[in-house]
């Protein structure tokens, strides 16, 4: 890299399943610059080493996972890591970031990121300690679920072990199969625990004894401790301790978002009883990530009495939207989706999609709205694709599309959206549309600005304020990587992260360098799925049809539904904020700004008007 640099070991391990064989990949130094860690490294080498056009559950595809610069060293909530793949649910690039000890271990492993290729002949773990790594038999662990799985392998390996595994749900290859760890953190929406599962790969165990070195200890130090202390002394932590992301629940129901009966309204009647102010009653203890400093696990008893840990996404998708009106139902599908290992999310929007569709006549289903018995039993027959089972484990998009009614099917590019009603939010529902891996709050939560600042506006200050969402949220967080609560929940500003990689690294980064790196990796990302699909429409970044065809019919906002015409000059707006051409394709120009030349190449195929 020229000068001395710290904070990477500029090194990634890559595994041949088929082979059993490793080797170290000594990457050129300018990747750490441009794309830093995390999203930025998993998109870079799915682009230059991932065949266009490859099978996402066949041998030929890459299971990434990526740590970054930041990733392990003192600092608030900065112990996570990012997984990704072609996605077996999307058909595109498909990521997500899961906070676990395996981040910590992968980094005192002396490795920046783990690439596995291939596929295992027979059910294996992949044990990576230090500088090696091997493969042993898992035939006793596959078909356990998450949580049994887990316990034997810390008692195989020990507690100091870093661990990622797959459920039952990505053995069967579930579109929307997650990867586990640590009974409850789970990340990879977009299937990559099925991409695991297509490897016979059923868990990774990382154990290491190196220390990360930073650049300047002492400055690092001074940045990590005033970066802690503006979290705890900030107005609004007390209440996050208390209730954390479960605080959404009631915020959502007065704001008319809260997603109810697959989406059909934004309030739900039963929603008291499902709100973060009855979790604090019953809650029993609080879980986090390593290195967190604001914990957001809160764990309750479910309805047969076992302990789970839960937060606003779930409980919404598995509680409101499926007509769910007790914390512990909803609480009991959350705890069979993690010990299966399927995305709490995705598995939310895809049994709404059916139950509407059954209510519609079009569905055969033994279960109905609020059922929670009967869902948990079919929860079981997904992840085991049994019956009916085993059509609800394709996604929405694909059972809407045998059904024979996908209007009401809410998915951008086969992604689930997640927990937030956007007939009334056309900010969010754009976030949604133009979020990376398909219709994901993550990248840019809009819609608590968008309450706040204008809900049916349009405007271009609304696409501006997204792309500046997406630029941190989904670029500065996921490439360093850390979480994004910190600065999104208690209000501490972005240059503290500046300071921490500064301080590791011995680069002089500003905010605005992030924010070019962040541009880089979502053009590159959008290029992977132009390679993907030979080419690029504007539907597929639209929303749900549902949000434009059908009005709320409850609430406050009564009579409220998107715009087409005027959402379609918002996503046209996002394209030219971008440097995008209007069909949703980078432009060659600003791929080659960007120093994305072979996708450049790519994008002239494409430019409006050749």
């Amino acid at each position: 890299m020229g000068e001395k640099v710290l904070g990477w070991f500029k090194r990634i391990l890559w595994f041949d399943l088929s082979r059993g064989h490793q080797r170290e990949w000594r990457y050129p130094g300018e990747m750490a610059r441009m794309f830093i860690g995390g999203r930025g490294f998993a998109a870079k080498i799915l682009w230059d080493f991932m065949p266009p056009g490859v099978d996402p559950l066949g041998p030929g595809n890459l299971l990434v996972v990526a740590v970054g610069p930041l990733t392990g060293l003192a600092g608030p909530n900065l112990g996570k890591l990012v997984v990704a793949a072609k996605s077996p649910l999307t058909g595109g690039y498909g990521d997500g970031n899961i906070g676990s000890w395996a981040a910590v271990a992968l980094r005192a492993a002396g490795w920046d990121g783990l690439v596995v290729e291939g596929a295992a002949s027979k059910p294996s773990v992949l044990v990576v300690e230090n500088d090696k790594a091997w493969l042993e038999d898992a035939s006793d662990l596959w078909g356990l679920d998450a949580f049994k799985a887990y316990d034997r392998l810390v008692e195989r390996y020990g507690r100091d072990s870093g661990i990622l595994l797959i459920g039952p749900g990505g053995e069967n290859l579930v579109r929307y199969a997650t990867i586990v760890s640590q009974k409850g953190r789970s990340g990879g929406r977009p299937g990559i625990g099925a991409v695991m599962g297509s490897k016979k790969l059923k868990a990774i165990v990382v154990r290491g004894d190196k220390r990360p070195e930073v650049y300047d200890s002492d400055a690092y130090a001074k940045a990590a401790l005033n970066a802690i202390r503006s979290v705890k002394s900030s107005p609004s932590f007390s209440f996050w301790m208390r209730q954390g992301t479960m605080m959404t629940i009631e915020w959502a129901q007065e704001a008319s978002v809260l997603p109810s009966f697959n989406f059909r309204e934004g309030v739900f009647e039963e929603y008291e009883a499902i709100s973060g102010s009855y979790m604090e009653k019953v809650r029993v203890e609080l879980r986090s990530c390593p290195l967190c400093v604001m914990p957001c696990g809160h764990v309750v008893r479910d309805n047969r009495g076992e302990l789970v840990e839960i937060d606003y996404e779930n409980i919404a998708m598995l509680g409101s939207n499926l007509g769910v009106g007790r914390l512990e139902d909803a609480a009991l599908l959350n705890r069979i989706a993690d010990m299966m290992g399927l995305d709490t999310i995705s598995l939310g929007g895809t049994l709404a999609y059916a139950l509407e569709a059954a209510e519609r006549g079009r569905l055969e289903l033994d279960a109905s709205w609020g059922e929670a018995s009967k869902l948990a039993s079919l929860v079981y027959d997904i992840a085991e694709r049994r019956g009916v089972g085993s059509l609800l484990a394709e996604g929405s998009m694909r059972v809407s599309r045998r059904v024979g009614e996908t209007w009401y099917a809410m998915h951008v590019k086969g992604l689930e959206v997640s927990a937030y009603d956007c007939h009334a939010a056309p900010g969010m529902a754009l976030a949604y549309a133009t979020s990376p891996i398909g219709a994901h709050h993550k990248d840019a939560w809009l819609i608590s600005w968008e309450v706040q600042h204008g809900r049916m506006d349009y405007s271009p200050l609304k696409v501006r304020k997204l792309i500046e969402m997406q630029r941190f949220r989904g670029g500065l967080f996921e490439t360093l990587v850390g979480c994004r609560f910190p600065v999104v929940e208690t209000g501490i500003g972005l240059e503290h992260y500046v300071a921490l990689f500064n301080a590791a690294t011995g680069l002089s980064y500003s905010l605005d360098d992030h924010y070019t790196v962040a541009d880089r990796i979502y053009a590159l990302i959008r290029m992977i799925w132009v390679r993907e699909h030979g080419g690029w429409s504007i539907e597929m970044d639209m929303p749900p049809e549902r949000w434009f065809r059908e009005p709320l019919t409850k609430g406050p906002l009564k009579g409220a539904r998107l715009d087409r015409d005027r959402f379609l000059e918002m996503l046209k707006t996002y394209y030219e904020e971008r440097g995008w051409m209007p069909n949703g394709i980078p432009s060659p120009g600003k791929l080659r700004s960007l120093g994305l030349h072979d996708a450049a190449a790519l994008a002239e195929k494409y430019a409006t008007g050749s």
